[in-house]
């Protein structure tokens, strides 16, 4: 996408302009810098929703096999009990593994949060890392917002002014970017770093972004992606605590972030003169990031949703029977028709393909965690209208990425009549955002089968009132199994 640049009479933080100052500084700055006080009521009650979502997900996730097999090799590993709540979980860790296993737990079920314009997941990256401190530290409600509030700054931006170069190099931006986001802005607050420390940490979190879209091929390592920059965030903030210098200007040095990940080597950027608070969009009524985050109605990869509402909408509007459906023809961006090429022989890959979730939406009428079991992924009546989907990269579409995550769908049935529909921005995004209500349900969905309702409502009364409390170390032992 074009990156906005900043001019010398533009810009201007408290240290000079973004020009003068570079992206990396300018994050710093405004971490550093950030009052809660000042963030608009939209952008606060954004962070809270997003908070209440992502703990949600950490919940349901930590039973998981990919959360499990985590703790197995932390504990071989020699990681011995600790005093850190887990959300979900009964074992208590050191504030590095439980960073570690909630973002894992958090991202384990593809039900987390996103940011559009950057191709990233900041809830299951910011929450575990934020929640650990401020559990270990005693820090109050007031304070971890804060610190969500910078955290999803910090991870939407860099990842925005990233996409979509990142991705066509490999690159996975929630555990690329999302390093930044838990070292700095989340951790970093709470630990209670100023902006010198802040870009330290930064410098001294680059060195550990990672992730790669190999797990397309297979396997569950893009669960732990977010556990990993979680994790390695974190520990560059305690890093830089404890006095280890790290290099500055990080994200725009030459041998730095932007040109090894983004392309910036290429010179079709100046990654030095970017407004880095600028890229990607904002919502029409607040200017900070995490009010125009989505959040995910279906458990499956974001890329597909827009499809799933379309196909959705005509099943119902139509009564279409799945026997009836002789042809699905969905074009969409680029990004997402890439996904058409995904097979889902395991959960991972299920949720990551096109064909594979649209099949279930048209022979389920939805798309929940229950529809990628082993014997779902087998049922022959699924596996059957896989063969009549059809997806290919629609120009249209793809001129919308990354402002938007389009479809155009047309829903051919065996008896000659179709049905088209075009969703310019699928359920969730914050232009068609959850209602509290279908958020209180998706909580209390995943959260009552782990904690039992009466602990699962409590703990959403107090996620709402997260300013009011004093001591977040009560509540993160509500949370915990």
């Amino acid at each position: 996408m074009d990156m906005p640049m900043q001019g010398a009479d533009t810009g201007t933080t408290e240290g000079g302009t973004a020009e003068d100052l570079g992206p990396t500084r300018v994050l710093a700055e405004f971490c550093a810098g950030l009052d809660l006080g000042a963030v608009d009521s939209l952008a606060r009650r954004a962070a809270r929703r997003h908070l209440i979502d992502t703990l949600g997900a950490m919940i349901a996730g930590g039973p998981q096999e990919a959360t499990r097999m985590v703790e197995r090799a932390l504990a071989a590993g020699g990681i011995a009990p600790g005093t850190v709540p887990v959300p979900g979980l009964a074992r208590r860790y050191d504030a590095l593994s439980a960073a570690y296993i909630g973002g894992t737990a958090g991202h384990g079920l593809e039900l987390d949060d996103g940011f559009r314009a950057g191709s990233v997941h900041p809830g299951t990256v910011v929450v575990p890392a934020a929640w650990s401190v401020a559990a270990a530290r005693g820090a109050g409600g007031q304070a971890l917002l804060r610190s969500v509030v910078a955290g999803y700054e910090v991870a939407c931006r860099i990842s925005a002014a990233s996409h979509p170069r990142a991705r066509w190099r490999g690159f996975h931006n929630t555990g690329t970017a999302g390093v930044f986001a838990a070292a700095a802005a989340a951790a970093g607050l709470l630990i209670g770093l100023d902006a010198d420390g802040v870009e330290n940490a930064f410098g001294a979190a680059a060195s550990s972004a990672s992730g790669l879209f190999t797990f397309l091929a297979g396997g569950d390592v893009k669960r732990v992606h977010p556990g990993h920059a979680a994790r390695e965030g974190l520990l560059a903030a305690l890093l830089t605590e404890a006095g280890l210098p790290g290099p500055r200007g990080v994200l725009e040095f030459k041998e730095g972030y932007f040109n090894a990940y983004a392309g910036g080597d290429t010179g079709a950027v100046d990654y030095r003169r970017i407004d880095i608070l600028a890229a990607g969009d904002n919502h029409p009524q607040s200017r900070f990031a995490v009010a125009n985050c989505y959040m995910k109605p279906h458990a499956c990869c974001r890329h597909i949703h827009a499809a799933i509402d379309a196909v959705l909408d005509i099943a119902a509007a139509e009564d279409v029977a799945p026997g009836a459906v002789e042809a699905v023809e969905i074009g969409s961006y680029a990004v997402a028709a890439s996904h058409a090429a995904v097979g889902w022989s395991e959960m991972t890959t299920a949720q990551m393909s096109f064909p594979f979730v649209i099949a279930t939406a048209l022979q389920r009428r939805r798309v929940t965690l229950a529809d990628f079991g082993a014997a779902e992924r087998a049922d022959p009546a699924v596996l059957g209208l896989t063969r009549r989907i059809h997806v290919t990269t629609d120009a249209e579409c793809d001129a919308e990425y990354p402002r938007r995550r389009s479809a155009k769908v047309r829903l051919r049935l065996a008896d000659g009549r179709s049905f088209d529909r075009y969703v310019p921005e699928p359920y969730g995004a914050a232009s068609n955002p959850l209602t509290d209500a279908a958020l209180e349900e998706k909580f209390l969905g995943l959260a009552e089968p782990v904690l039992g309702a009466a602990r699962a409502r409590d703990a959403l009364a107090q996620l709402w009132r997260i300013e009011e409390v004093a001591d977040i170390r009560p509540l993160a032992e509500l949370l915990a199994a």
